[in-house]
């Protein structure tokens, strides 16, 4: 079960996008071209994969171990530097619902 918020990290990309609850997530799922290698990070740290099942729902299964906070805090810092708008050493967070709440105030 995925916890919230979560984002999207998608392959061969370094921009994420932040999902506050299940809605944001179905919305994003309806509209974007999406690959088998894309994964939904939690706020636990959990990955996910996700597929269209045949009668057209999405099916989200856990993916590896939990990432750790320092996976986390890369992730965002990545996604920060591909803006160029922030000194990514500032970039530090305590804990990963933390890091992953940072993102919605990109919104």
């Amino acid at each position: 079960m995925i916890s919230w918020p979560c984002f999207f990290k998608l392959e061969g990309d370094d921009e994420l996008i932040y999902l506050s609850s299940e809605s944001d997530l179905m919305d994003e799922c309806q509209s974007l071209i999406w690959s088998d290698a894309d994964v939904i990070v939690d706020s636990n740290g959990q990955q996910f994969t996700f597929t269209l099942s045949k009668t057209n729902a999405f099916c989200f299964q856990m993916k590896g171990d939990l990432l750790s906070l320092e996976a986390v805090t890369a992730l965002i810092q990545a996604h920060e530097f591909s803006k160029a708008e922030m000194c990514l050493t500032k970039i530090q967070f305590r804990a990963i619902d933390d890091a992953i709440e940072s993102l919605s105030f990109q919104q």
